[in-house]
């Protein structure tokens, strides 16, 4: 699984995913629209930390910078 996902992108998706479970945990958003606020978070949350998201790569997205070779 190649990374596709550059820092910006994940800090976003952090940011998001941390809002929506402080949300969530205060009732300020509750039933079903939590819930599935609540599972976006999570799915956020661990597409951030493993770099990669699946729905980048049918359309060939890619956030991360390119490290060229300094050789």
């Amino acid at each position: 699984m190649r990374k596709n996902m550059g820092m910006a992108d994940r800090t976003i998706r952090s940011i998001i995913a941390v809002l929506i479970a402080v949300l969530y945990f205060t009732n300020v958003i509750a039933g079903t629209l939590g819930l599935i606020l609540l599972i976006l978070a999570c799915v956020f949350l661990l597409t951030s930390i493993v770099s990669f998201c699946p729905l980048y790569a049918p359309f060939g997205l890619n956030t991360c910078k390119k490290v060229e070779d300094l050789e």
